[in-house]
């Protein structure tokens, strides 16, 4: 339970990332620091079972477009993941979440950016773990 919480709350400080970098993208709630922490991490588990339950399939029905674009596909998917969570996230009664004003643009650019702070943070955290042993 313990890695998945970890990379839950690495996702949710690369989402937090992610609405700081890319316009059009943001974290909707939260009065407080504490409830916007909670919303950004809820809104990380949720992306987190996105990935885990919807993407396979997509990606399995998108095989010819991956072989078609070199792979370049694949920011696409991303960036319908994040659209599918931001869409999970707004039928909230509360509405709070991932809010993303644009599709075409402002879900790819929040893909791309997502992607790279998260390798980013991967490769942090290993290079932490291998200094820790």
């Amino acid at each position: 339970m313990g890695p998945f919480l970890l990379r839950a709350a690495l996702t949710g400080l690369a989402l937090w990332i992610v609405t700081q970098i890319v316009p059009g993208v943001a974290i909707v709630g939260g009065d407080t620091t504490l409830q916007r922490v909670g919303i950004i991490f809820v809104i990380a588990l949720i992306f987190g079972l996105v990935n885990a339950f919807i993407k396979p399939v997509v990606q399995l029905l998108s095989i010819p477009l991956y072989i078609v674009t070199l792979g370049l596909f694949h920011i696409v998917i991303n960036a319908l993941m994040l659209w599918i969570t931001a869409w999970i996230t707004d039928k909230t009664a509360k509405h709070w979440g991932l809010y993303i004003a644009d599709f075409w643009w402002d879900a790819i650019w929040a893909a791309i950016v997502l992607s790279l702070v998260g390798w980013v943070l991967s490769l942090v955290l290993r290079d932490a773990g291998r200094i820790a042993r």
